[in-house]
């Protein structure tokens, strides 16, 4: 028999009709009421908290990485199932990869209808992570997200609908796999850095890491902001391949000079961050002392940064662990010379070194 432990943590598949709208109130054992366990495994269940997934804190998500170290501290235990709220799920489920390095599979799975809905899906979801997490299978892949019948990594996978069931992908990457029929089907192997190892309790409030997003007529007034207020870590989610102005190139390298840890994603869904632009673009920002986080997005980036802050290394050695967890990087692709672009098609200002097309 497989035995799996799935650690409860609230979000909609625990939620109930609260009279003016839903909330998370049910506890484990009720959520697993509703699901069909497969044949062969046993499932025994740890309410580690019951909220909804917005209010969570670090402090809440520090609890969960360790209480999954400590299940799998029982050699006896096959795989760990966390159900989880939907909203930052991807933010909790990366955190536990950076920190993983044991081989057995750490599952999350949610619902994206309420727990006492008759059409629900926190059935067929619970089912589909509890066969992964005993399947022999899914072992090495680290923390995986399991919705509507699909498999992903938990780097890169985030929420790309509010209301539908199949809610969850990595918009730069392929699914690692599916369910069906009793069994799982594994079509490729994740990109995972060495686990970090797990972070010391927090004797204090958790590092402050704010996200500040670029856009038509921004300029560095929020971003400056959130260093006076004692900001340790910043997210730039710029434009385009990681895209701002010169003004906050400058407060990006103001800000590394005061010590603060700062990060470039893109509010784009796919793709990767990228150093082909200049004029305030990823290049003077990587230039200024920002990491670029190459397919990670908003909420990922930040777990990143975060999980660098908490990681105990010296701060000058905190950039070069924040490349290492935040990879693998991609080069920007090659692309024809103006020599070799029709006239028609060729950009009206001299190009960097790559084609301007998208900018």
């Amino acid at each position: 028999m497989a035995r799996v432990v799935v650690i409860s943590t609230g979000g909609t598949i625990a939620s109930r009709w609260q009279g003016s709208g839903f909330a998370a109130e049910a506890g484990g054992r009720d959520v697993m009421a509703a699901a069909p366990v497969p044949e062969g495994v046993t499932v025994e269940v740890v309410d580690l908290f019951t909220v909804n997934s917005s209010r969570l804190t670090t402090a809440h998500q520090l609890t969960l990485v360790r209480t999954v170290h400590e299940v799998l501290a029982d050699p006896g235990v096959t795989g760990v199932v966390v159900t989880h709220g939907t909203d930052t799920l991807e933010e909790s489920a990366f955190l536990v990869d950076l920190h993983h390095g044991d081989p057995r599979p750490v599952v999350f799975t949610g619902a994206q209808r309420p727990l006492d809905s008759p059409d629900g899906d926190a059935a067929g979801n619970l089912h589909d992570a509890l066969l992964t997490a005993a399947s022999p299978a899914a072992r090495g892949l680290g923390a995986l997200v399991v919705f509507d019948g699909r498999i992903h990594a938990a780097r890169g996978t985030v929420k790309t609908h509010t209301l539908a069931a199949d809610a969850f992908a990595d918009p730069s990457a392929p699914r690692i796999g599916h369910t069906g029929f009793g069994s799982i089907t594994v079509q490729r192997r994740p990109h995972r850095p060495q686990p970090l190892p797990l972070p010391a309790p927090l004797t204090g409030p958790a590092p402050r890491i704010d996200l500040v997003m670029h856009h038509c007529d921004a300029d560095p007034v929020l971003l400056d902001a959130s260093v006076a207020a004692g900001a340790r870590g910043l997210v730039l989610v710029g434009a385009g391949a990681g895209n701002a102005t010169p003004e906050f190139a400058g407060a990006v390298a103001a800000a590394v000079s005061a010590g603060v840890l700062v990060a470039v994603t893109t509010r784009v869904p796919a793709g990767p961050v990228a150093e082909i632009y200049t004029g305030g673009g990823a290049v003077d920002l990587a230039a200024a002392g920002a990491v670029l986080t190459g397919t990670l997005r908003a909420g990922q980036a930040r777990t990143a940064v975060l999980a660098t802050l908490l990681a105990g290394v010296p701060a000058a050695e905190r950039p070069a662990l924040l490349r290492g967890l935040t990879g693998p990087h991609h080069p920007p692709a090659a692309l024809p010379s103006p020599a070799q672009t029709p006239a028609q098609t060729r950009p009206r200002t001299p190009a960097t070194g790559a084609s301007l097309t998208a900018a």
